[in-house]
């Protein structure tokens, strides 16, 4: 909620009656309106001046910018073919009109025939490990964590990555739910949990098969629910019969009498809630590992108690009708990974970045800096900040904020749509997404009347599928209300009589799949490069957004790596000395933390700084190799081996 006065934003709070978010606002948006006014906020287009990298730019009209543009456009087309153009979308704006579900601009790529673009970089991993399971990767209804007796958060830390569910989590413990945290690293949610478990890096889905071991010892599986809603029971069973907790315990580095005394709570607790987000499969093996996790509520049976279940993500129970006119291709085009920019830009003419800081956020920066240098690369950056990837840009186009556009919203950890009404006009001569591809394509003559529909249109064509969990959702009543909850029962039980399978039945994984060592698991015994890094979301900033702000800078300090006590006396490293964190792929400077919140062989530097404002001009993506996972072709963000030495420099 945003209080306006003569025009400008004064204040902004969340609504008390808003279900899910119950008026509360995290660290990283409380100062939001003040971002929005930032002396460092792009506010007109301009054209690059000095060498690309460089961030000199001077102020054009937005006629010259469109013009440019379109004289470029053309002319890539003519020569290189629509392919040649690469419109490269990230998550930095989640709603379903300006941001990352693509519905702003495709239209006017299929119109030049631009290659299509992979949104791979967050969940497409565990997505497609629980789409093969379930047959979608929806789930439970996380607010259902409130009747959970047993409550497993996996890989996941919901005191700074999603604090809403955490309301939920302590309505369940207030009923007599148990609350386990599994993560690599002793994160603040582990720390107020009732049981913290230490795990490897990438070796959550052995854990799930011991777990489940203890399940089989106790004869405690629902036979009813296996017989009549799974398939491939037998080969499973026998994946797990082959993980003892003896195993189990040497591959995880977790305790037996741990792994048994957590298997015993989940043979004999229903319901049990799991929530397992996007860092568990951030490594080589992430598809395999989620489809693992979802395999242990088909055991169980807690798909058919309210309050059980996997929650991963919601959006898979959105269904929104989106047209992307993909009718308007002349002819089928390449699809390109947003994870692989670096290799994948060597035949690019034009990269067209939007809702996106790949500079800062993707995988192999090294190479992407230097793809991005090229002087026959054209690119261009809408944005509402200078960031790396502006620095690199031939023409910027200035981007506005959340308070200053139209937007559909449906979130990705609940059930509810909410819109998102302008609450003041852009500043300067910011334009939203939507309206900036409007007057591009009105300036190069085109005339395909699907390109001109307006914002409201547009959400009018998202809400039209005619899906039941979207009846007598309208726009009108979104405007009016601010958000509905979609049209799901409470309590939800979303496969308690079946699953969206060719089959109707839970997929488990087939023999010899279950368990599959990733990356650094292989290979960290032999390695020059001995330590397992973890890049977990900093509470500060969300993913490399807010970045800039000053206040949050403040807050997070400068960049540090936790080290634990035996990794920094075997190299001889103080808390506080700053160091360099290596590999074969590049490097970054951090300050040592010596912390038992990980564990020898594991170190850490939270994610989202921006690399010019971090010492040495780098950030963890430096020694984030371009790899793809098993599935999805999900990225490797928690897979790769470094070392960290001193570092003489400041």
């Amino acid at each position: 909620m945003v209080t306006v006065e003569d025009g400008k934003a004064v204040k902004l709070r969340g609504n008390p009656d808003q279900p899910y978010t119950r008026g509360a606002l995290c660290v990283k948006v409380n100062r939001y309106l003040e971002h929005t006014q930032a002396d460092d906020r792009i506010l007109h287009p301009m054209r690059r001046t000095g060498p690309k990298g460089s961030g000199q730019f001077e102020r054009i009209t937005w006629e010259e910018a469109l013009d440019e543009i379109s004289v470029r456009l053309r002319g890539i087309v003519e020569e290189h073919g629509g392919e040649a153009i690469w419109p490269y979308l990230g998550t930095g704006t989640l709603g379903y009109l300006q941001g990352c579900e693509g519905v702003a601009g495709r239209r006017f790529w299929n119109m030049l025939g631009a290659s299509k673009h992979w949104l791979n970089i967050c969940s497409a991993a565990g997505s497609s490990g629980l789409t093969r399971a379930n047959g979608t990767a929806a789930g439970m209804d996380p607010e259902n964590f409130a009747q959970a007796k047993l409550i497993l958060l996996w890989g996941t830390n919901t005191l700074t990555s999603g604090h809403h569910l955490w309301k939920f989590i302590q309505d369940g413990r207030a009923n007599g739910a148990h609350v386990v945290a599994i993560d690599p690293i002793r994160t603040r949610t582990a720390d107020q949990a009732d049981e913290y478990l230490a795990i490897r890096p990438g070796t959550d889905a052995a854990l799930a098969l011991g777990l489940l071991n203890v399940v089989l010892a106790e004869n405690a599986q629902d036979e009813e629910f296996l017989a009549e809603h799974t398939e491939g029971w037998a080969d499973f069973r026998q994946e797990i019969l082959d993980h003892p907790v003896e195993k189990v315990a040497e591959i995880t580095g977790i305790p037996a009498a741990a792994v048994h005394s957590l298997g015993m709570r989940l043979a004999h607790t229903r319901p049990t809630a799991i929530r397992a987000t996007q860092g568990l499969q951030r490594h080589e093996s992430g598809g395999a590992t989620l489809r693992t996790i979802a395999a242990i509520p088909g055991v169980t049976g807690d798909w058919r108690h309210p309050g059980g279940g996997v929650a991963y993500s919601t959006s898979g129970h959105v269904h929104f009708d989106i047209d992307m006119r993909y009718d308007l291709l002349e002819k089928p085009v390449r699809t390109r990974v947003m994870t692989k920019l670096a290799s994948q830009l060597d035949d690019v003419k034009c990269l067209w970045v939007y809702a996106a800081n790949p500079a800062g956020s993707t995988p192999d920066a090294n190479a992407i800096r230097r793809q991005l240098a090229r002087e026959d690369l054209f690119t261009v950056v809408m944005e509402q900040f200078p960031t790396d990837t502006v620095d690199y840009a031939d023409i910027v186009l200035p981007a506005t904020m959340q308070t200053e556009h139209h937007d559909l919203h449906a979130g990705y950890g609940h059930l509810y749509l909410l819109w998102n009404e302008p609450a003041v006009q852009p500043p300067g001569e910011c334009l939203s997404t939507t309206e900036t591809f409007r007057r591009l394509a009105a300036h190069m003559g085109m005339t395909e009347p699907s390109l001109f529909d307006s914002d409201l249109e547009l959400a009018e064509e998202l809400l039209s599928s005619g899906h039941p969990s979207l009846e007598g959702v309208t726009l009108d009543r979104l405007r009016k209300e601010g958000w509905v909850r979609m049209n799901y029962p409470e309590p939800f039980t979303p496969f308690a009589e079946g699953f969206p399978t060719p089959s109707g039945r839970l997929r488990f994984p087939p023999a010899g799949k279950a368990y599959v060592p990733s990356h650094a698991v292989r290979t960290a015994g032999g390695s020059a490069y001995p330590l397992t890094l973890i890049t977990p979301a900093s509470h500060t900033f969300l993913n490399t957004t807010f970045g800039n702000n000053p206040e949050l800078r403040r807050r997070a300090k400068d960049p540090v790596v936790l080290v634990n006590p035996a990794d920094a006396a075997a190299r001889g490293l103080a808390g506080g000395q700053r160091v360099r964190v290596h590999n074969e792929g590049g490097e970054f400077l951090a300050d040592v933390e010596i912390s038992d919140r990980v564990a020898a062989g594991v170190v850490a530097s939270p994610k989202g700084r921006w690399p010019k404002l971090s010492p040495g001009g780098a950030n963890p993506n430096s020694v984030v190799a371009e790899r793809d996972g098993d599935m999805g072709k999900g990225p490797g963000f928690h897979d790769n081996l470094v070392e960290v030495s001193p570092c003489a420099g400041p």
